[in-house]
């Protein structure tokens, strides 16, 4: 091994004498350079080999390579690169490919090795790496187009990335990606070919026996890409992609006639379908110059082309009538509605349509939960209060299991400061399963507090803990802690403490809140807080090695503790802690006996 790496570093010694010879490194650099090349020449040396230190070593030579950059830009001397950099990117090539090697399954190794390539512009270096790479990782569909996109805008050789598309095909016959770039690529191709035949056409250059196919040059090697996906792909939003790559090119028209066509015969019951119809009435509007159009033909031209799309969207909603529809339908209205105009006559148009169209997909029994929400926000940001009060009572009638609309009924409610919310909470609680009512609870106790006597507020955190399920008790019991703190003082909280223990489960921060109470009084009692601490521990003493330091601060710390209670306390820790965290205990308590915690 010692014969192998030394020379390997004999081999450094031409390029280190030329870098010290122009004047780029010095002598001590060039040791220094020696010196770390030897260490790192030790590690990939090894027998038991990590993959750390091959990257470590590719690091350093990366950044050596743009050190002499720099030192070149510096000094303005740009010769002898053959014998300095061209040495580098060779070893780095080799580090490379023998990682790569060793751990052919990661993917970030590969592509880093292709980023380095790119960089340093090693294109026939890069072309060897995916073509490697391809062969081990040939089911990952973004490494191909990754591949023929370098093929196609960087080598210009869409012949290639042909290949490689029709190669990467064969393993994914049925990926809708690889079949959208493959039909951009034939596309470009296409375009550059038309920008070709122009250049030589304006400079009135023969071009001899060579002649620009027709086919090619108006997309077909496109359309045969689209007819042959068409069959294996399956799917709307596919045929949307496609005509939104061949929207990009002035001479597709045809093309998107066929695609279009296609869209409207074979998915024509997709909502997608009649959503790109739709909003395509956007796209065809006037055929005149804009800049000689007033603002106020600018308005009424935009009004228009919205009206055309709703003639769609209303035919869209009596063909297939479902929530899907219903949902492009008013996500186009509120899109078009949150649209910045100066013009407050169109503004009105829109937030009428738009709240019809709620309406109606309402009265049809089919609008989407989720958009109740914004109907509701819609109406309240217009201050029409009283529909928004009506709209959520429709909701909850809609939606009567779900917690999120009643929610939502009685924030409408308590905003507009109402006198039935007392009622609507009974009423939701009535309605929705003892499981998941959690938020009801909390906004109720929330509401109550700022509102009803704290008698009131009182019995209804102790409603809230029989009604929650246990788990959900957890939380009503820190608030109900918190709220009893801030309203009756520390005798009152200390007696509610003692009897909430009796009724598990509890959470961490529940006794966490004790402490810091008890911690708060100017009579703070080390009693008590062991008291806190040791019924802290009974439930969480297992998995909580915070716990137990807290435990041993305190003793440490407070002027009624205990000191020497510390070694039992750490014993007791390293009984109850699970396994796993007792190591974690062990060096956390060594640097609380140091003074580093």
């Amino acid at each position: 091994m010692a014969e192998r790496i030394e020379q390997r570093l004999e081999d450094r010694i031409p390029e280190l004498e030329q870098l010290e010879r122009v004047g780029l490194f010095t002598r001590k650099e060039i040791r220094a350079v020696l010196r770390k090349a030897s260490a790192l020449e030790y590690k990939i040396q090894r027998r038991a080999l990590r993959k750390e230190d091959f990257i470590n070593y590719i690091q350093y030579e990366v950044n050596l390579l743009e050190l002499i950059k720099k030192r070149r830009a510096r000094t303005g001397y740009s010769f002898k690169k053959d014998e300095i950099e061209h040495s580098i990117l060779h070893r780095v090539h080799s580090l490379f490919n023998r990682a790569t090697g060793k751990w052919k399954d990661d993917v970030q190794l590969w592509l880093s090795h292709v980023a380095f390539c790119k960089q340093w512009n090693a294109k026939h270096q890069l072309s060897k790496v995916f073509s490697t790479m391809l062969a081990i990782h040939s089911n990952k569909p973004a490494l191909w187009i990754m591949a023929a996109k370098w093929e196609m805008e960087t080598r210009l050789s869409s012949e290639s990335a042909r290949h490689l598309f029709l190669r990467a095909l064969r393993f994914h016959p049925e990926c809708p990606k690889l079949y959208q770039e493959y039909f951009r690529m034939e596309l470009m191709h296409a375009e550059k070919q038309r920008k070709e035949k122009k250049e030589f056409e304006q400079a009135k250059i023969d071009l001899g026996e060579f002649n620009y196919s027709e086919e090619i040059l108006n997309g077909e090697m496109a359309r045969i890409v689209y007819r042959d996906a068409s069959q294996k792909i399956k799917g709307v939003e596919f045929q949307l992609a496609v005509l939104s790559i061949a929207k990009l090119f002035d001479f597709t028209q045809d093309l998107q006639k066929e695609i279009l066509e296609s869209l409207q015969a074979r998915y024509a019951d997709d909502p997608l379908t009649w959503d790109y119809m739709a909003r395509r009435e956007l796209e065809l509007g006037s055929l005149q110059p804009t800049e000689h159009i007033t603002k106020k033909k600018k308005v009424s031209e935009m009004a228009q082309r919205e009206e055309r799309c709703c003639a769609v969207f209303d035919e869209a909603v009596r063909a297939v009538p479902t929530e899907d529809m219903w949902k492009c339908y008013i996500t186009f209205c509120l899109e078009r509605y949150n649209r910045k105009t100066n013009s407050e006559e169109l503004k009105k148009k829109r937030l009428e349509r738009t709240l019809s169209v709620f309406s109606k997909a309402h009265e049809s029994s089919l609008l989407l939960e989720a958009l109740y929400k914004l109907w509701l926000q819609l109406l309240l940001d217009s201050s029409l209060s009283e529909k928004a009060v009506e709209v959520a009572e429709a909701a909850t009638r809609h939606f009567s299991q779900s917690v999120e609309m009643w929610q939502m009924r009685l924030q409408v409610l308590i905003q507009l400061k109402r006198d039935d919310v007392t009622q609507c909470f009974e009423e939701a609680i009535k309605h929705v399963k003892s499981k998941g009512t959690l938020p009801l609870w909390t906004l109720w106790v929330e509401w109550s507090e700022g509102t009803n006597s704290k008698e009131d507020t009182e019995a209804l955190y102790q409603r809230s803990l029989h009604a929650a399920t246990p788990a959900e008790s957890v939380t009503m019991k820190e608030m109900y802690l918190d709220w009893t703190y801030r309203n009756g003082g520390y005798k009152k909280v200390k007696r509610l403490f003692t009897s909430l223990c009796e009724n598990p489960p509890f959470s961490l921060d529940f006794f966490r809140k004790m402490i810091q109470i008890e911690k708060e009084q100017e009579s703070c009692k080390m009693l008590h807080l062991r008291e806190y601490f040791e019924r802290a521990l009974r439930e969480f003493g297992s998995t909580n090695t915070d716990l137990w330091l807290d435990y041993i601060k305190e003793e440490l710390s407070h002027p009624q503790g205990k000191p020497e209670n510390c070694g039992s306390i750490h014993w007791r820790a390293m009984k109850m802690l699970q396994a796993d965290l007792v190591e974690d205990f062990v060096s956390k308590y060594t640097l609380l006996q140091t003074g580093h915690l």
